[in-house]
C-alpha cells in the first residue's frame, strides 16, 4: 500500500517507491515544480497517468506526441511521465529533445490529438515541469489543469490496456522545413543569434542560416549547466548581453531565445532592448498593411498603444486585451479569429494564415526577418522610432507564496477599485478605470496605467507600469502602485525593479 503524498519525503525509502506531489505545482495553465524536492519521478509517472486517464475521460483518441527539454534531468522525468501515459493505455509518440513549439508542430506534423512537453520553460535549473494540451494548438487552460489536479491528487488515475511506446524520428528536421518554408532574405542581414546555451542552441543558428542571414552567435553550444545566465529574454541580464553583442558585431539586430524556445526577444541595431509588447505593436503595424481590418489581442502587462496607435487605427486594427498566460492568449486568438496575440513577456501567437496559433518564438524571428525584408529601407531601430514614444518599466516581480498570492491580489484589487471609486488620484493624475480581467490594470486620464497581477508560473506577484508622458510619470505611477502593494505584509522584495 503506498502512501499519501503528504507523508512523502525526500532521501526515504517511500521517496523511491511512492508518488509526491506538491500541489501548488498544479498551476492555472500548466504544471511546474522543483525537482527533485518537490516532486519525485514516481510522481510524474503519477501525473502521466492521470493525464492519460483525463484523455479517456474526455473521449480523446489515446495517442500523445511527448517531448522534453535540454537539461540533464530533463529525459529521466520524461520516461517516469511517458510510464505513467502507456500505463494509462496511450500511445506515445516520443519526439525526443525538443522545443515547447517543436512539440505543438508534431501535433499536426503526427495527426495526433495530444501533446506533452517536459520543460521548465524559463525558469532556472533545478525546475521541471509539463506543457500539455488536448485541442490543438491549443494548451490546458485553468478548468483543464483544475480536472487533471483533482484526478492525480486523488488517486483517480485509472490503468487500461493498449498503451505503446515509439521513438519517432526526423521531427526536428520537418519543424525546421516548415519554419523556413521556400523564404530566403533578399536583403543583407546579420543577426546576434541569442540562446543561453538552452534548447534553441540547436535550432536558431541552423534556422537562420537557412533563410539567408549572417550569424553572430552568442552561447549557441548546448549546455545544460547554463553558464552564462539562465535563458530568458524578459531578463534584463540577457538583454544586455544580446545589446553588448550588437554593439560589438555591428549586427543590424539580436534576436534571443528562452530555455524551451516558445519566446523572442529583440535588441535593435543600436543596442536598445525592445520590450515584446512594443515589438508586437513593430508587427502589427506591418502586418495589417498585409491583412487590414484584422484583431490582435494583446496580454494586460502590454503597452497601451495596440489601442491607440494611429497607424494601427489607420489599418482597421481592433485590439483586445486579455488575460496574461500562454494558454489563455492561445485560446482568446482562436475564439475571436484574432490574427495575432502579443504578451509582453515574448510569447506571440501567430495564426493563419501566419502561423498556427501557437507560441513559436522561432516562427517570430523568422517573421522579423520578413518584416525587415519587406522594409529594406528602414532598419529595426527606425521601425521603433516609428512608434509614438511611452515610457515603459520592465516585469517586476516582487515575492509572494504560491499559497498566498492570490488572496493577497484580491485585497489589493479590492483597494485599487476603492481608489477609484473615492475619486482619489495616482501619479497626480484622474484613474479613467480600473481593468480586473486579470489583477487590476489602473488606467489615468491621460493612457498611462500600472499593473499588479498574480503570477501564474511562480511564487510572485507581477508589476508592470507605462506612462505617455514621461520616465517621470512612469517611476510615479510606479511608486504609487507599490505603495499599495506594501500594505501586504506577506508581499516580499522585487526580483528588479526601476
Amino acid at each position: 500500500m503506498t502512501k499519501p503524498l503528504s507523508e512523502v519525503t525526500p532521501n526515504t525509502w517511500s521517496f523511491l517507491r511512492d508518488a509526491m506531489i506538491k500541489p501548488t505545482g498544479f498551476r492555472e495553465y500548466d504544471a511546474r515544480w522543483k525537482y527533485p524536492e518537490e516532486i519525485n519521478l514516481p510522481g510524474m509517472t503519477a501525473l502521466g497517468l492521470g493525464l492519460g486517464t483525463q484523455m479517456r475521460k474526455r473521449g480523446i483518441d489515446p495517442v500523445i506526441a511527448v517531448g522534453n527539454d535540454y537539461r540533464d534531468y530533463s529525459l529521466a522525468i520524461k520516461n517516469a511521465l511517458i510510464l505513467g501515459l502507456m500505463q494509462a493505455g496511450i500511445q506515445v509518440k516520443d519526439i525526443g529533445p525538443a522545443l515547447s513549439p517543436m512539440a505543438y508542430f508534431a501535433q499536426f506534423h503526427l495527426d495526433v490529438p495530444a501533446v506533452a512537453m517536459v520543460t521548465a520553460s524559463h525558469n532556472p535549473n533545478g525546475w521541471t515541469g509539463v506543457k500539455m494540451g488536448f485541442d490543438r494548438p491549443l494548451t490546458h487552460g485553468p478548468d483543464e489543469m483544475g480536472e487533471l489536479r483533482d484526478i492525480v491528487l486523488n488517486g483517480e488515475g485509472q490503468p487500461a490496456p493498449g498503451g505503446s511506446y515509439e521513438f519517432v524520428e526526423g521531427v526536428k528536421e520537418a519543424y525546421l522545413d516548415d519554419l523556413a518554408g521556400g523564404f530566403k532574405m533578399s536583403r543583407p542581414l546579420k543577426v546576434v543569434c541569442a540562446t543561453g546555451n538552452g534548447t534553441a542552441s540547436a535550432f536558431a543558428p541552423e534556422l537562420f542560416k537557412r533563410i539567408g542571414v549572417e550569424v553572430v552567435e552568442s552561447h549557441n553550444e548546448l549546455d545544460y549547466t547554463f553558464p552564462h545566465y539562465n535563458p530568458n529574454p524578459e531578463a534584463m541580464e540577457m538583454l544586455h548581453d544580446m545589446s553588448a553583442s550588437v554593439k560589438a558585431s555591428g549586427a543590424d539586430l539580436a534576436l534571443g531565445f528562452d530555455g524551451d524556445g516558445d519566446r523572442c526577444g529583440v535588441v535593435d541595431d543600436e543596442g536598445e532592448e525592445i520590450f515584446a509588447d512594443k515589438v508586437g505593436v513593430i508587427m502589427a503595424r506591418d502586418l495589417s498593411k498585409i491583412y487590414p481590418n484584422s484583431t490582435f489581442v494583446a496580454d494586460v502587462k502590454s503597452t497601451g498603444l495596440f489601442a491607440s496607435d494611429p497607424e494601427l487605427q489607420k489599418n482597421g486594427v481592433t485590439a483586445d486585451y486579455w488575460k496574461t498566460g500562454h494558454s489563455h492568449m492561445k485560446r482568446r486568438v482562436k475564439e475571436i479569429g484574432a490574427l495575432a496575440g502579443f504578451e509582453k513577456s515574448g510569447h506571440y501567437f501567430l495564426a493563419e494564415p501566419v502561423g498556427r496559433g501557437y507560441d513559436c518564438g522561432m516562427r517570430v524571428a523568422v517573421e522579423v526577418c520578413k518584416m525587415l525584408d519587406r522594409n529594406p529601407d528602414m532598419s529595426m531601430s527606425d521601425l521603433r522610432k516609428a512608434l509614438p514614444k511611452t515610457w515603459s518599466t520592465p516585469t517586476m516581480s516582487p515575492y509572494c507564496a504560491d499559497t498566498e498570492k492570490y488572496a493577497v491580489l484580491e485585497r489589493l484589487v479590492q483597494k485599487l477599485v476603492a481608489k477609484h471609486e473615492a475619486g482619489e488620484q495616482f501619479a497626480g493624475r484622474a484613474i479613467k478605470e480600473v481593468v480586473t480581467v486579470n489583477g487590476a490594470r489602473v488606467i489615468l486620464d491621460n493612457g498611462s496605467w500600472g499593473l499588479v497581477r498574480a503570477s501564474s508560473n511562480t511564487p510572485n506577484l507581477v508589476v508592470v507600469c507605462e506612462s505617455s508622458e514621461s520616465e517621470n510619470e512612469m517611476r510615479a505611477i510606479f511608486a504609487d502602485i507599490d505603495a499599495v502593494i506594501r500594505t501586504e505584509p506577506l508581499v516580499g522584495d522585487y526580483d528588479q525593479t526601476i
